[in-house]
């Protein structure tokens, strides 16, 4: 999928998102935080991975 066929606004919503979260991680105890940090960084790899992925004729 190129970029220019991504939603606008799905793109500012996660961006929006993602201040606030970062905001609370930022506010956990050190251990808490890597293991938080951890799993964003899953997610938004994976997020980037799928993006690579053309979408089916259904999807």
């Amino acid at each position: 999928m190129n970029p220019e066929d991504a939603a606008p606004e799905n793109a500012h919503s996660a961006d929006d998102a993602l201040v606030p979260r970062l905001e609370v991680i930022e506010g956990q105890p050190l251990e808490t935080r890597a293991a938080a940090y951890g799993q964003l960084h899953d997610e938004l790899s994976d997020r980037l991975q799928g993006a690579d992925t053309p979408r089916s004729a259904n999807g």
